[in-house]
């Protein structure tokens, strides 16, 4: 569809939307305008680099996917 066509097309929803479609537009709009493109925050990425490095270091406990797996499978049986 041309770009036109796009903003005919969106402009009857927008004239036809209840509250509720306009607010989730207007979220998408505005998440779009700040390029939101991710849903983590950066000290959601600083933590997973301070859990990585841990991890690599041997710092934290880590399993494999065997034993990940077992440890559902047994939690289940309980």
């Amino acid at each position: 569809m041309e770009t036109i066509a796009l903003k005919k097309t969106v402009l009857k929803y927008v004239e036809e939307a209840d509250e509720r479609l306009l607010e989730m537009m207007l979220s998408l709009a505005e998440s779009y305008e700040n390029n939101d493109s991710s849903v983590l925050s950066e000290s959601d990425y600083q933590e997973m680099d301070k859990r990585r490095l841990n991890h690599l270091k041997e710092k934290s406990e880590s399993y494999s996917w065997e034993e990940v797996q077992q440890r559902a499978k047994d939690s289940l049986k309980k």
